[in-house]
């Protein structure tokens, strides 16, 4: 997961979608349905780089060659820390196939979902999905 993790930290989150399978499945905290797609990652990626600042992984769960992977992180949403980790699964040709995000505290989680809402709906008639 260096690629993925490199290009995060290094606030590159154009740089995802390419480290993703084209039918990649992202599950959000905050919709109920999961999304699909490189295209869909990409505007939400780049929407929830709007919202976060300071993110930084703390920890990483899952070695080199295995195909799951946790990066635990922290961040801020507006003057609120919120915790969080991305699960990754990864395919045998080393693109991400699954990607689910697990955020707390609540108080914090809302309101990245207040914040998200606004963000995603601008990405998404920026890429011409809306």
């Amino acid at each position: 997961m260096h690629a993925f993790r490199a290009a995060v930290e290094a606030g590159d989150f154009d740089a995802l979608p390419a480290l993703c399978a084209e039918d990649v499945v992202f599950r959000s905290p905050i919709a109920h349905k999961p999304y699909q797609g490189r295209d869909q990652i990409g505007v939400i990626l780049r929407a929830v780089s709007r919202v976060f600042a300071d993110l930084t992984y703390v920890k990483e769960i899952g070695g080199e060659g295995q195909a799951d992977h946790a990066l635990v992180f922290v961040a801020k949403v507006g003057d609120l820390e919120i915790n969080g980790c991305d699960f990754l699964h990864v395919r045998e040709d080393g693109l991400i196939d699954e990607f689910t995000v697990m955020l707390r505290p609540l108080k914090a989680v809302t309101k990245f979902a207040e914040l998200m809402a606004v963000e995603f709906e601008k990405e998404m008639a920026a890429a011409g999905l809306a």
